[in-house]
């Protein structure tokens, strides 16, 4: 069962909450500009221009309409949000020409209104460099995943898997992982270049012995995500594990392209992670040589040589006894 795919952090239903709102708002303003003209010209001080009544209001009544599908359906509303911040500068440049026309009461009528646009455009705006945001996010998101089948009960699995703080042992890239209490962690990771990155994150999902989801909290430098799936393998083998992971390295393109050269590739990685995994659980250590002491990353690979058991450099492996020069 592969289920609903893995969200990023702020990629969820709540990401899409403002620019829906901001979608039914469009609707309502619209509509309403759109089939009761007069009604709405008259409330917002215009209602002495003709043109105002009959033509202009339903016009912005229309553009007011455009963005509301991709607002309300789109999972990438960025572009649709920044059509509304358009149409919002617009509104505001003729509300200022209103307002040099009008006098009494129609001219405290419009300043309302501008007041009001004024309040719409600045949350249109913040919506707009949100969703931008995440949409950035989405574009330089690494994806991997992998399966293992791991010769132990699901149960035992899943519950050595659930104590975040063993993950370290497996996967080499975390230098440390602590349970804060709550389905909350704090995560410590070696990045390229030798350094380090920390975030929080928190469980989303778990379901006992088949399902363990997380995703780092809010402005984590490297937003990421990560689930793990326990099934039952088949002819009674053990367990089936599969993991899938995504996370958005920091610097774009280029921050892909480098984090690759460096070993960092997401999928070569985790098949290392769970090949460890399994030496863990079945065995109570990761079996290892020399010539592969960290797995497949770039710079290991480089230094390598043919493999022997680890602490033996003086004989050679061929059988005949002699030192290696």
């Amino acid at each position: 069962m592969r289920g609903a795919p893995l969200e990023m952090p702020d990629g969820n239903g709540r990401g899409r909450l403002l620019p829906r709102a901001l979608g039914l708002l469009s609707l309502g303003l619209g509509g309403a500009a759109v089939a009761a003209p007069s009604q709405v010209s008259r409330l917002i001080g215009v209602d002495d221009s003709v043109l105002a009544r009959t033509v202009v209001l339903r016009a912005i009544g229309a553009r007011e309409l455009l963005p509301v599908p991709g607002a309300l359906a789109s999972r990438r509303p960025a572009g649709w949000v920044w059509l509304r911040v358009a149409g919002d500068v617009l509104d505001l440049i003729l509300l200022v020409r209103a307002l040099r026309q009008r006098r009494g009461v129609r001219r405290r009528r419009v300043a309302a209104t501008l007041a009001a646009v004024a309040g719409i455009t600045a949350v249109d705006l913040l919506a707009a460099v949100h969703s931008g945001r995440i949409a950035g996010v989405r574009r330089r998101t690494l994806r991997a995943s992998a399966t293992v089948t791991i010769n132990r009960p699901a149960d035992e699995v899943y519950r050595f898997w659930r104590d975040f703080e063993n993950l370290p042992r497996f996967m080499y890239h975390l230098e440390s992982v602590r349970s804060d209490g709550d389905g909350r962690s704090h995560w410590i990771a070696r990045a390229p270049g030798g350094r380090r990155v920390e975030w929080d994150a928190e469980l989303v999902e778990e379901n006992l012995s088949e399902t363990i989801t997380w995703r780092s909290v809010r402005g984590a430098r490297v937003p990421n995500a990560g689930r793990v799936r326990f099934t039952r393998a088949a002819g009674g083998r053990g367990t089936e594990v599969r993991v899938e992971l995504a996370y958005a390295p920091p610097g774009g393109a280029v921050g892909r392209t480098v984090a690759k050269l460096l070993g960092a590739e997401p999928g070569q990685q985790i098949r290392d992670d769970l090949r460890r995994f399994k030496q863990v659980i079945e065995t109570g250590e990761v079996v290892r040589s020399d010539g592969s002491p960290a797995g497949l990353a770039t710079s290991q690979q480089v230094l390598q040589r043919p493999a022997r058991p680890q602490g033996d450099g003086s004989r050679d492996r061929s059988g005949d006894g002699r030192k290696r020069r």
